[in-house]
């Protein structure tokens, strides 16, 4: 190939300026009158604006015009305060429109409208504003890889049902989006509107599947002139009582407390938390961790989950450990023990900086700091005693800057650091990310460069790198990637990173269908290959090749398989708890399906079995899921989800001896059930269920020392009992009412227990029967927040 040959293929795949279809534009119209938002678009002025029309088909049947008995109409007027948008969307059927009514953020079996607002036009980041026809509420921020629906604004929306379909009407004020300081706006905008009952989802710009990106094919908003918008000021204060109940006493807690949201500009915000309270966020599903690593918990806690797109930059920010576990054990002499060490440690405060600037430059600072924490230790000779910090006063940082340019590429710069008082660990890790499209995108380049030191430490510094190239559009797609990480490369002060000192190939091509078939309405399948190699050794440690195929059938049921393939031995540098060692893995072959149902029925089914065949006599695993569903009519449904795993013959490390490292083979079986409930009173107020039973053990029946070669030998010496059972029950019954914007009354009553013994019970009642026996903590909390406008104090003042 010519080396002019060469550089015109680079520059076609990078520099291409192949342009979308035309795009679609609307213009706002401005307004000095006030619109009631009812649902009912009786204002005169709504009859003088631009109306967008003419929807295609999303999905499944990619680019098909809307029929006239489906029409769709929508049009946006603006003020100084916020836009304004009505859409009538017609149906010949309006006895058919779906309307589950549902919490805020579950889209549940309803019709849906939605609006996407992407204020600087960089293709880049949406604010999407959903109403279902139940008149339910949902939001988010999105980017082309992730949803946020824990971001929550404050904006008004109602909706009615007519003879002829339905009607939206939705006021979103500017505190609710961000955009540029420029007098002559123009936002991306799209319109989507779901048809429930016949899995349709139809678009105002119409969204090209073919085409991976989905934001840049937005339409344009226009006409949004010269506004003066209001100060962004927010106050929320907050109160809450709990009673908390169990065998060993009772106790009566109170508490109040401050966020406050400032809108530094039309761009940026501060949020800050001031005396946290996070009493009534969702419980931690806890299990039987018998990994390596430590268990992986969902952030929960709205401050850390509302708007942290920025911070989620490159992997490097995992919330849970601000305020979570301390990091140190206190020392203790052989007559010493530990009587009370905290299981997490306090917030003190919390603030959040965030948002762009008008040249697509995106600035994120958030700053933590949690509270000097201390475990009480005592003294068996003497009675007395002492107390040791296990976490001194530590200060979190997160700072990022995310440089967005032509419409769909950007190049990232985070830094993570951790500093504690005192000689305790100190952390800092720093990141360079590039992902680069095409002006098409058709290709993708992506890489990044990671630097961690933890400055306590001599010489332990690591990096990772990872760079990968994708064809990213039509129904043929390829990529391949490559990375390194360090032997000392860690992230785990502020972030989470469970593998190091390996590199690795990837490889994946897939085909899709863009349009239904006479069999599917949709269909993928990926093919992939996995190869990681250990930088030491040198040795194997991952070498699989898989199958996935995704796919929904003419009734809109689903249908997915895994098929994983490890043809070769690998090893596992992490199970044997010592530097340097390594445990032998068998080959192994991995095999999972899942079928679920039309979720427009009454009744909906998940049924998922699985099973893992390693090369190794009487060595396998199984499991079952079940998740049936049953809503009864759109305010009342329940839901019931049973997980059973069963490992035979399953290889792990128990204990260290003088012997060595010792392995255990064993039999496990995990079986968890839920249940879930909810009751909607009206789009506003839910009484909520949720229930969990967990239970799982491990029983040993041979043991091994594991020798240098990784390799296993019998100990027959061996005699401590390693077995274990455990138990865990959550109990969660709440109500809710959004009785303002923003402003919530919530009552909860929360039942759990915990149960770990050494002694395995293979009776599921006996169980059940020992964990409701033990002594379980009974908690009943009201809290009570309330959204104050500061432009509406001042109108009233």
């Amino acid at each position: 190939m010519s080396k002019l040959h060469s550089i015109s293929i680079f520059f076609l795949i990078f520099i291409s300026s192949t342009a979308y279809s035309q795009k679609k534009t609307l213009q706002a119209k401005s307004i000095t009158e006030n619109i009631t938002i009812d649902g009912k678009i009786n204002e005169k002025i709504w009859e003088t604006a631009s109306i967008a029309t003419d929807f295609v088909m999303f999905e499944p049947d990619n680019g098909k015009p809307i029929s006239t008995d489906k029409k769709t109409e929508v049009k946006v007027l603006y003020d100084n305060n916020a836009i304004y948008i009505s859409a009538l969307l017609y149906d010949n059927e309006p006895n058919k429109i779906q309307r589950e009514i549902t919490e805020r953020d579950v889209f549940g079996v309803s019709d849906h409208f939605s609006v996407y607002i992407n204020g600087f036009n960089d293709g880049q980041q949406d604010f999407r504003f959903f109403v279902s026809a139940a008149g339910v509420q949902m939001d988010c921020l999105a980017t082309e890889d992730f949803e946020d629906f824990t971001w929550d604004a404050i904006w008004d929306s109602e909706v009615s049902v007519t003879e002829f379909g339905w009607v939206v009407e939705m006021k979103i004020p500017y505190a609710a989006l961000r955009f540029s300081k420029a007098d002559t706006q123009t936002w991306g905008l799209n319109f989507m509107r779901e048809i429930k009952r016949d899995v349709q989802k139809y678009t105002w710009n119409r969204i090209d599947t073919k085409i991976g990106a989905v934001i840049p094919q937005a339409g344009i908003l226009q006409g949004i002139e010269k506004i003066q918008t209001p100060t962004r000021l927010f106050i929320i204060p907050y109160t809450s009582a709990y009673y908390q109940q169990s065998d060993i006493g009772s106790d009566r807690t109170f508490k109040a407390g401050l966020d406050i949201k400032y809108g530094i500009n039309d761009s940026f915000t501060l949020d800050a938390i001031l005396v946290p309270d996070f009493g009534q966020t969702k419980f931690d599903n806890a299990i039987l961790n018998l990994l390596p690593f430590e268990q992986r918990f969902e952030e929960n806690r709205p401050f850390f989950t509302e708007g942290t797109d920025l911070f989620n930059k490159g992997g490097l920010f995992y919330s849970r450990r601000i305020g979570g576990a301390p990091s140190t054990e206190p020392t203790t002499a052989a007559n010493e023990e530990i009587i009370n060490y905290p299981s997490t440690v306090n917030l003190l405060n919390a603030i959040k900086i965030s948002g762009r600037t008008q040249k697509g430059l995106g600035i994120g600072f958030l700053n933590a700091v949690t509270e000097k924490t201390k475990a009480t230790i005592l003294n068996n000779d003497t009675g007395d005693t002492r107390k040791e910090v296990i976490e001194p006063l530590t200060n979190y940082n997160m700072f990022v800057l995310d440089q967005r340019f032509n419409q769909n590429s950007s190049v990232t710069f985070v830094n993570a650091n951790t500093t504690r008082n005192g000689n305790f660990r100190d952390a800092n890790v720093a990141a360079v990310l590039f992902d680069l499209n095409t002006k098409s995108n058709t290709y993708n380049l992506y890489g990044d460069f990671k630097y961690s030191s933890i400055n306590t430490i001599k010489d332990y510094d690591g990096f990772k790198t990872e760079i990968g190239f994708e064809k990213t559009s039509g129904q043929y797609r390829y990529g391949f990637s490559g990375k390194y990480l360090s032997e000392n490369y860690d992230v785990n002060d502020l972030g989470i990173n469970f593998y190091s000192n390996y590199h690795n190939a990837y490889g994946h091509a897939s085909y899709r269908i863009v349009n239904p078939t006479k069999i599917f309405n949709t269909f993928r399948l990926n093919e992939y290959i996995n190869f990681e190699v250990d930088n030491t050794s040198k040795k194997l440690q991952t070498g699989a090749f898989g199958t996935e195929i995704r796919a929904t059938t003419l009734g809109n049921d689903s249908l997915e398989l895994l098929f994983e393939l490890t043809p070769v031995k690998t090893f596992d540098f992490y199970e044997p708890r010592e530097y340097g060692k390594y445990v032998f893995l068998p080959e192994k072959v991995i095999t999972i399906l899942n079928f679920t149902s039309n979720d427009n029925n009454p009744f909906t089914l998940i049924i998922q079995p699985a099973f893992t065949k390693y090369n190794e006599s009487g060595r396998n695993n199984y499991g079952f899921y079940l998740g049936p569903k049953y809503r009864f009519s759109d305010k009342f449904s329940l839901a019931f989800a049973a997980e059973y795993t069963k490992m035979n013959n399953d290889r792990g490390w128990v204990d260290f001896d003088d012997s060595g490292i010792i392995f255990a083979e064993r039999n496990r079986e995990i079986l968890q059930n839920d249940l879930t409930g909810k009751y909607s009173l009206n789009n506003k107020m839910t009484i909520n269920l949720t229930a969990r039973y967990y239970w799982s053990y491990s029983k040993n029946h041979e043991f091994f020392t594991l020798q240098n070669s990784g390799y296993l030998t019998p100990n027959t010496s061996y005699a401590q009992n390693k077995d274990r059972n455990f138990n865990s029950w959550n109990f969660d019954l709440s109500y809710s009412w959004w009785f303002a914007p923003g402003s919530e009354i919530s009552i909860l009553y929360r039942n759990y227990g915990l149960e770990r013994a050494a002694i395995v019970e293979k009776d599921l009642s006996r169980n059940l029967k020992s964990i409701f026996n033990s002594d379980l903590t009974n908690v009943l909390s009201v809290s009570i927040r309330y959204f104050i406008d500061y432009n509406a104090v001042k109108n009233k003042f």
